[in-house]
């Protein structure tokens, strides 16, 4: 483990980093920097860590050190592991306050058992769903990532873990590999119905189960709700265009709302309006 202002040892490259021109970008981008440190405050509010005293902390996928910075300010300490040499070159020249490893979260958490009292991780996960070389075996991968962090980690302690899954079958990878390694827990969804403010939190309890956190902008009124179950009940009436398909109810509507706006005469609609009729004999 190298300790802060000092280059990190580099034994054999590992084999997916990030290169010198994107890791400065985590330092010049100020967007980039907003978002991470946003999603560094959220991941540090769902630990659900004490206030009377300061916990330790391990960051995994720790880059550059943005995460590590939110931690240092709440008064906690950490340790920071990541695969680019890159990155955590220039989280020593922005003199970070933690300690920095350079290690492949695939191969495992090497730390001994119950050394933490809690994780977070930032954007980092999904890409053990990556195989990156012939050896290379997701699920395993992510079984000791999970199985090895799960023993670092304190009982009562949480990991939380932010991540951008490709689509639901790589997110039902990775909690299966979670709960298979003996964690509780689940997914908690910040903004769910917003497509840029969307955003995944895998949040991992080690001992007894917790009550899972509530994802930020779910909460909807009655009538919302409603409207918006009777929403998806519609999908499948549309067809992969996204227009109604011909001679639904739908697309009867549509068609009547189209006439009446060319000023023509149309029927007022009813609970019948578009319903198929039985074939009279």
């Amino acid at each position: 483990m190298a300790a802060s202002g000092k280059r990190p040892e580099h034994r054999g490259p590992p084999e997916l980093f990030y290169d010198e021109t994107e890791a400065r970008k985590y330092t010049h981008n100020s967007r980039m920097i907003e978002i991470q440190s946003q999603m560094s405050e959220r991941a540090v509010e769902l630990l659900g860590l004490p206030e009377d005293r300061p916990c330790f902390l391990l960051d995994v996928g720790c880059g550059s050190g943005l995460s590590g910075d939110y931690i240092s300010e709440e008064g906690h300490y950490w340790v920071g592991m990541d695969i680019s040499p890159a990155m955590l070159d220039v989280a020593i020249e922005r003199e970070v306050e933690g300690d920095l490893m350079l290690t492949d979260m695939g191969q495992g958490i090497p730390f001994r058992p119950g050394a933490f009292d809690g994780c977070i991780s930032i954007s980092a996960v999904q890409w053990l769903c990556n195989a990156d070389k012939k050896t290379h075996r997701p699920p395993k991968r992510l079984y000791r990532f999970f199985s090895t962090l799960y023993t670092a980690l304190a009982r009562g302690a949480r990991a939380v873990l932010q991540l951008y899954p490709e689509n639901s079958q790589q997110l039902e990878l990775i909690t299966t590999q979670a709960m298979k390694a003996g964690f509780t827990g689940g997914m908690v969804v910040d903004y769910p119905n917003s497509a840029k403010a969307k955003k995944f939190f895998l949040c991992l309890f080690v001992g007894p189960t917790a009550v899972l956190p509530k994802g930020l902008g779910t909460e909807c009124s009655d009538e919302e709700t409603a409207q918006a179950k009777f929403i998806r009940e519609r999908i499948r009436f549309k067809n992969a265009k996204g227009q109604s398909v011909k001679k639904s109810r739908d697309w009867v509507l549509e068609k009547k709302e189209r006439r009446r706006r060319q000023g023509k005469e149309v029927r007022a609609d009813t609970r019948y309006t578009g319903r198929k009729r039985r074939p009279h004999f």
